[in-house]
């Protein structure tokens, strides 16, 4: 007996601009929403369901399509056991319900549009979650240069709630209601990292939990794994290295992160950075050889998301390694990811430049060379040294440890004429 081909699947398919890949992909994560275990399919498998070789898909699975389409399994052209398939329309009656159809909605269409005072429904489609996306690059680039500052924060908060406004507009997909939902988890993950930035925690724990239910909406793993791994971040800044090694763990046991070398490499880098914080000297330096075997492994060429790639690369990793072994007191070592993550670090990380300078300042101070790390401290920009809470609290520190081991040393003094330029006049 012939297959008997899933013709109304295939409309819906087309209707909702998804490919046979990318629908298999999006129900994989939606049985893992569901169930807890990643689905197993892919292009070959949705090819099955259209071609009508498989006619009724696992319980598992139907679940998920539903939970994607937000249609009953049958209404998707799936036929339970037992049960024989409707005949098909011959073609040529299927072509005139099809063109009545058009033709009614068409007619439907104009009869709103001359209502005096009313107005047809906008359609939201995948355009208006290009527009998002290619703003959230915009404020990821703003980010990466000035790092930290509460416009960038307010401004993200604002486009996440442009994003939660669209879903209300008007009409939409499954597909489309979810990249809207993961860009304005996107938009409150960007919020709450420049909270952390600019050391503004309780805000940055605000946007953290609204960021968290927006993710679980979405079922966008990469934005999930984004908003843990800044929550480690966050509270190994705030000294809850306890409460750091727990999130960065949720982010670290997503699928993603088994999936995607790249992602296990950063969910590792920042699991050191937390130990060194914890004074734990083993795992620091197991779990960076780790990260770094991982990053070796990650395929260049893989699909990643925009904000992942900005920043993550081999200078990030050493970056991250000379804050572990700084908080460790290993200042030589500490010194050497310094100098290699300056010397491979993008042109676009200004931020990420002026952090590392004020690092190697310390560890250099450390060492009991002040002129040295004076001369490194004098590199890090005005701007960046005033206006970025983490590097200008840093390079205070960074005085106070100087006048305190060499205060008439001719550093201390190129110090202190230097910082008090900063300083605005009475």
């Amino acid at each position: 007996m012939n297959a008997t081909r899933n013709t109304v699947l295939e409309a819906w398919m087309k209707e909702h601009g998804y490919s046979s890949n990318g629908l298999a992909e999006a129900v994989n994560n939606a049985q893992e929403r569901l169930t807890g275990r990643f689905g197993g399919h892919d292009g070959s498998s949705v090819r099955a369901w259209k071609a009508g070789r498989v006619r009724w898909p696992k319980s598992a699975t139907r679940r998920a399509l539903e939970d994607v389409t937000g249609l009953p399994a049958t209404a998707l052209g799936f036929v339970p056991r037992g049960r024989t398939p409707a005949t098909p329309s011959p073609p040529q009656e299927g072509a005139d319900v099809n063109r009545r159809t058009l033709v009614g909605g068409m007619t439907a269409a104009a009869v709103a549009a001359a209502a005096p005072g009313t107005a047809a429904p906008r359609r939201i489609g995948m355009s208006d979650v290009d527009r998002l996306q290619r703003r959230f690059s915009e404020v990821i680039a703003s980010d990466h240069r000035h790092g930290g500052q509460l416009g960038i924060e307010q401004r993200a908060a604002a486009l996440a709630d442009e994003a939660l406004n669209l879903q209300n507009a008007g009409g939409a997909s499954q597909r489309v209601r979810s990249n809207l939902y993961a860009c304005a988890a996107s938009f409150r993950s960007s919020a709450m990292w420049a909270a952390i930035d600019g050391r503004r925690y309780e805000d940055a724990q605000r946007h953290m939990r609204v960021a968290q239910a927006l993710a679980e909406m979405s079922g966008d793993q990469a934005i999930k794994f984004r908003i843990w791994s800044h929550a480690g971040s966050m509270y190994r800044h705030m000294g809850r290295p306890v409460d750091a090694l727990a999130s960065n763990d949720v982010a670290r046991g997503l699928h993603i992160a088994r999936r995607d070398p790249l992602f296990a490499s950063l969910g590792l880098a920042r699991q050191a950075a937390i130990q060194g914080a914890a004074q734990d000297r083993t795992g620091t330096r197991r779990a960076f050889d780790q990260a770094q075997d991982a990053m070796l492994r990650a395929d260049p060429g893989a699909y990643r998301p925009v904000w992942l790639l900005a920043f993550y690369d081999q200078a990030e990793l050493n970056s991250l390694a000379l804050s572990a072994h700084l908080s460790l007191g290993e200042y030589q070592t500490a010194e050497f990811h310094a100098h290699r993550c300056l010397s491979a670090l993008r042109p676009h990380m200004v931020r990420s430049r002026a952090i590392a300078l004020t690092r190697l300042a310390h560890a250099q101070l450390a060492q009991g060379d002040a002129e040295a790390a004076t001369a490194t401290a004098l590199k890090v920009p005005a701007d960046s040294a005033t206006q970025h809470a983490r590097v200008s609290s840093t390079l205070q520190e960074f005085g106070a440890a100087l006048r305190a081991i060499a205060p008439d040393s001719p550093a201390a003094h190129t110090w202190t004429e230097h910082t008090a330029a900063w300083r605005p006049n009475p």
